[in-house]
């Protein structure tokens, strides 16, 4: 469990220092980018770590025979390609692995970078978000990981922009589709040509990665009616921030198109709670819950700025939410059915000499 417990201390710390301090985001900005290498390295050269490991390794043998064009139809086509392309240049897995990793880390600390705190930010990500989605289901992590760069550039970009990020994001995952209504409709400006535009968008994405695949999702989630343990407790770490924001909307000091933004992911987390109570399928509700992780790193890495103490960040708050999030870790790591998967920590071989 030691390099978990690094992993968080080394943020944890970051962020203390950075209240202490004050410091502005382009005094932190070095040693954040290090220690989002660090994240990345640590993610990226992971060997049998990961409830999903098994299946990558077989979709990484089948490249190795397989042609592109059929990779590109038997899997989500982006990181089929990726596959396909460390096969030709003789890499192992973690080649794949390492790419994802950068990816995903990229979109993390660039999304935390607009956060007061970013190193708190990244704190609120570690339990879940990069130990369990980013080390346990690659291709969902790099799509999150991109949705969280383009969430980093909702204000100073187009709805189009945004849809392109989702573009990419959907060939590593094609479920990322559905953050595009979240974000379509929290346009402020230009509603009607914001509207038109994602609609169209939304179409162009469904039909390029989506709609091939709709009868095997529904077959493999729903059908098969697939259980994730601990589904209801995963849904259920998206609400407390939702909460918060809904009822302290106010005081989180937002542009018009962030609190609808952010307001749209609450209202979601608490429609993912329903369609918990109401399907068969939770582990379908499991991985849709997990596009709905930004929102507790919106929210809880702004709690010390949303409930100020003499006009600073509140330091209680800084200390409550790290407590928080490694209470989060410790649980999972110690409790969680599926946790042994994760446990030990280990590098790839070939690495290692």
């Amino acid at each position: 469990m030691f390099p978990y417990w690094l992993l968080f201390s080394i943020f944890a710390a970051g962020s203390i220092e950075y209240r202490r301090r004050g410091a502005v985001g382009s005094q932190a900005a070095p040693l954040l980018a290090v220690a989002g290498l660090f994240t990345a390295l640590m993610i990226g050269l992971r060997y049998e770590v990961g409830g999903d490991w098994i299946s990558y390794e077989e979709i990484f043998f089948y490249s190795r025979y397989a042609e592109l064009g059929a990779i590109l139809l038997a899997s989500d086509p982006g990181y089929g390609a990726l596959n396909w392309l460390g096969q030709q240049i003789g890499a192992g897995i973690w080649f794949v692995n390492l790419v994802c990793a950068g990816i995903f880390s990229w979109g993390l600390v660039k999304f935390a970078r607009r956060q007061p705190n970013p190193w708190l930010a990244m704190v609120v990500a570690v339990p879940y978000l990069i130990i369990v989605v980013a080390m346990g289901y690659t291709r969902q992590g790099v799509a999150i990981g991109l949705i969280l760069a383009g969430l980093s550039v909702i204000d100073r970009a187009s709805i189009v922009r945004f849809a392109a990020y989702i573009l990419v994001a959907a060939a590593f995952h094609k479920s990322a589709i559905i953050v595009l209504p979240l974000v379509g409709l929290a346009a402020s400006r230009h509603r009607i040509v914001s509207g038109a535009v994602l609609i169209v968008l939304a179409a162009v994405i469904y039909n390029l990665f989506v709609v091939s695949s709709v009868d095997k999702m529904m077959s493999g989630y729903v059908e098969a009616e697939m259980q994730s343990q601990g589904a209801a407790i995963r849904v259920a770490m998206n609400l407390p921030p939702a909460l918060l924001f809904l009822i302290y909307r106010r005081r989180f000091q937002l542009s018009e198109q962030q609190y609808k933004l952010w307001r749209n992911f609450a209202l979601a987390a608490f429609s993912i709670l329903g369609l918990l109570l109401f399907t068969a399928s939770s582990t379908a509700v499991d991985r849709v819950a997990l596009y709905l992780i930004p929102l507790q790193i919106f929210v809880l890495s702004r709690l010390p700025e949303a409930f100020p103490d003499k006009n600073r960040a509140n330091g209680q708050f800084v200390f409550a939410v790290i407590v928080y999030s490694a209470l989060i870790q410790f649980v999972w790591l110690n409790y969680a059915v599926h946790a042994q998967l994760w446990l030990p920590y280990q590098v790839h071989p070939s690495l290692t000499g």
